[in-house]
C-alpha cells in the first residue's frame, strides 16, 4: 500500500465523511476514490453500446462454449 499527503479542505472532508458513513478519514478518501473508478469505469461501457456487433445468438451464447466438452 502507498502512503500520500494530501490536503483537503475541512468542509469537504466533513461532508465524505457523512456521505460514506465513515469511520476514518482514510476509510473515506478510499471509498470515494473506488466509488470514483467505479463510475468512470460503467461511463466507459456505457459509451460503447451499439459499438460491437455479436454475430452469435443468446443460445449459442449460453450453450456454444466447446471448451466444455
Amino acid at each position: 500500500m502507498a502512503r500520500a499527503t494530501i490536503t483537503l479542505p475541512q468542509d469537504l472532508l466533513t461532508e465524505l465523511l457523512s456521505l460514506v458513513d465513515a469511520k476514518t478519514k482514510t476509510e473515506a478518501v478510499i471509498t470515494a476514490v473506488k466509488d470514483e473508478i467505479r463510475l468512470r469505469r460503467a461511463a466507459r461501457i456505457k459509451s460503447m453500446a451499439g459499438q460491437m456487433e455479436f454475430t452469435a445468438s443468446a443460445d449459442e451464447l449460453r450453450h456454444g462454449d466447446h471448451r466444455l466438452g
